[in-house]
């Protein structure tokens, strides 16, 4: 780069890439786990965000060793953030779910009465 006398060579704010890297592109399992999160979320509720959820969390894990792996060619670690916090979400509605599930029955089975029930007048 030619400059006038006087000025200050303008310093490049990154390195100049190599021609052979790859450009960098979102990886399709950070858009898989914020779609699986999301199905998680909306499902939680009726316990079926169960197995999205749990799908969501193990292929944002093998997603994250990609993009380390990458070298930083692989992007979309919003998307993954965002999917996995959708992820947690439907597996903690699973569990309150569940767990009312639980007191309710607990609940009724208390109120229940135990036994044959026989008229007053039967010895």
């Amino acid at each position: 780069m030619t400059t006038a006398p006087g000025q200050v060579p303008v310093a490049q704010s990154m390195p100049p890439r190599h021609p052979l890297d790859p450009d960098p592109a979102r990886a399709t399992k950070a858009r898989a786990v914020f779609a699986l999160g999301l199905i998680a979320a909306l499902t939680g509720l009726f316990v079926g965000g169960l197995v999205p959820a749990t799908v969501a969390l193990q292929l944002a894990r093998q997603a994250r060793r990609e993009a380390y792996a990458s070298g930083g060619f692989l992007t979309g670690a919003a998307w993954l953030r965002r999917g996995e916090r959708l992820a947690w979400t439907g597996l903690v509605l699973v569990a309150v779910s569940v767990v009312a599930a639980v007191v309710i029955g607990v609940v009724r089975l208390a109120d229940a009465s135990y036994g044959q029930d026989f008229a007053p007048n039967v010895d």
